[in-house]
């Protein structure tokens, strides 16, 4: 390597890691990297990986080398199984489930470690048109020139078929019926005509989608049964136990705090605990034991959510107090997460403080903290 591309290489280096958040392939390049080297199991056409390769990326697991790969999803492997699976025949997958479920974030390490590129994103929204599937153009080169190549903006979706990668919808229940349906011929046929042109994209081997969508948004824009019909549909489920969704906590905790460089000191599992135990009991209605009924709030309350209110306290701890994340760091935190209807949810919340909280040994802290931000 000479000096120049030396020089060139540490500048990409130090831009990569000014990002505040990288993508997945670049974030985890070094266990893809590890993967690909060791995988000689067979892969589908323009896969980077097996679909082994791809589980153990997700699930996690120990090299026969002794590498380590760390987990990106903590729960049922099975799921992760039927939606690599999925993405290796002609139909699409969608990710379903409540807020917070880990949708995008499964969705995005899918796409990085099957195609190696995980930015063809299309982000589903009310005002999403055919554009932002198909293709647009560009306006100022229509007029002088007409239709032609050159004029044509291409779309993530046209980008993914004709690279043969994985093209990501977020949020598909957002996007209105009739652009929706822009996808049947996509994913029936394969291809994308481009009728201005008397020309189509055919899909190369290896083109597939995921989309997600939320049960909150259920009624909004519903799939129409010949969409439906093109997807095969993962529900990605809460935590099953409170020691899986500590787990899952308290590693994007330190992912994120690495990430964005807060002062303080790691946060103690105890501290995590306790937070994940206010929004299961929130979210069920009822405490851990099973022993007192309680209102649930209108927010869903996730996971998500959970590793927001750690790393609020932690940016608390860190500067504007002694480093170590206490009750007082996560109070306001909490209480905003859990208050999103300043009516409803205060008096549930309020409630849930005075007969659970107070009552629970060891937590008069939490309980005295909330109560000033209240």
């Amino acid at each position: 390597m000479t000096t120049s591309q030396s020089t060139t290489s540490t500048a990409i280096d130090t831009k990569i890691e000014a990002v505040l958040r990288q993508h997945a392939e670049q974030q985890f390049a070094a266990e893809l990297a590890e993967l690909s080297k060791i995988d000689t199991r067979q892969r589908p056409p323009n896969w980077k990986l097996s679909p082994w390769a791809v589980r153990t990326y997700l699930m996690g697991g120990q090299l026969d080398n002794g590498f380590v790969v760390t987990p990106k999803y903590v729960g049922n492997a099975r799921l992760m199984e039927i939606a690599i699976a999925t993405l290796a025949t002609d139909r699409a997958l969608l990710l379903y489930g409540i807020p917070g479920t880990a949708k995008s974030w499964v969705s995005e390490h899918l796409a990085a470690a099957i195609a190696g590129d995980s930015t063809l994103l299309i982000q589903g929204t009310t005002g999403t048109d055919e554009n932002a599937i198909r293709y647009g153009w560009n306006y100022a080169r229509l007029l002088v020139e007409g239709p032609s190549e050159k004029a044509l903006v291409v779309s993530p979706m046209m980008q993914a078929m004709q690279d043969g990668k994985i093209a990501r919808i977020e949020e598909l229940t957002r996007i209105a019926s009739e652009v929706q349906d822009t996808l049947i011929t996509i994913l029936s046929e394969k291809t994308l005509p481009v009728p201005e042109l008397n020309t189509e994209v055919q899909a190369r081997k290896g083109f597939n989608v995921i989309a997600t969508a939320n049960n909150r948004d259920k009624g909004v824009n519903e799939l129409s049964s010949a969409l439906t019909r093109r997807f095969n549909t993962v529900i990605l489920p809460l935590p099953s136990s409170i020691e899986e969704e500590i787990q899952i906590v308290d590693r994007r905790v330190a992912s994120l705090g690495k990430a964005l460089e807060l002062p303080a000191e790691k946060p103690a599992l105890e501290e995590i605990r306790r937070v994940v135990t206010v929004f299961r009991e929130l979210r069920s209605g009822k405490t851990i034991d099973g022993k007192t009924k309680i209102k649930s709030p209108s927010g869903t309350l996730s996971t998500a959510e959970a590793i927001s209110v750690i790393n609020n306290g932690l940016a608390m701890a860190g500067y504007y107090g002694d480093g170590e994340l206490h009750a007082g760091d996560l109070a306001a935190g909490l209480t905003g997460a859990i208050v999103k209807d300043p009516v409803q949810d205060r008096v549930v919340w309020l409630e849930y403080l005075q007969t659970v909280v107070k009552e629970r040994e060891g937590w008069k802290d939490l309980y005295r903290a909330c109560h000033e931000v209240l």
